[in-house]
């Protein structure tokens, strides 16, 4: 028993498991907001490009 017990303190599998699923969710939180600021942008810049087009087809 005391052998189980000094073998599952110096175990750190499940450390490392956790750090992994952290560091993991971090990146994927990450790329979402980056995918969003992105699209957010690129849809204002269209949308600025389609008015400035608009504008000088009507000179």
């Amino acid at each position: 028993m005391i052998n189980f017990i000094k073998s599952f303190r110096n175990d750190e599998d499940g450390a490392v498991t956790v750090d992994w699923v952290v560091l993991t969710a971090a990146v994927v939180g990450l790329a979402i907001a980056a995918y969003t600021t992105i699209e957010t942008n690129a849809t204002g810049l269209i949308t600025a490009a389609g008015g400035a087009v608009a504008l000088e087809n009507d000179f």
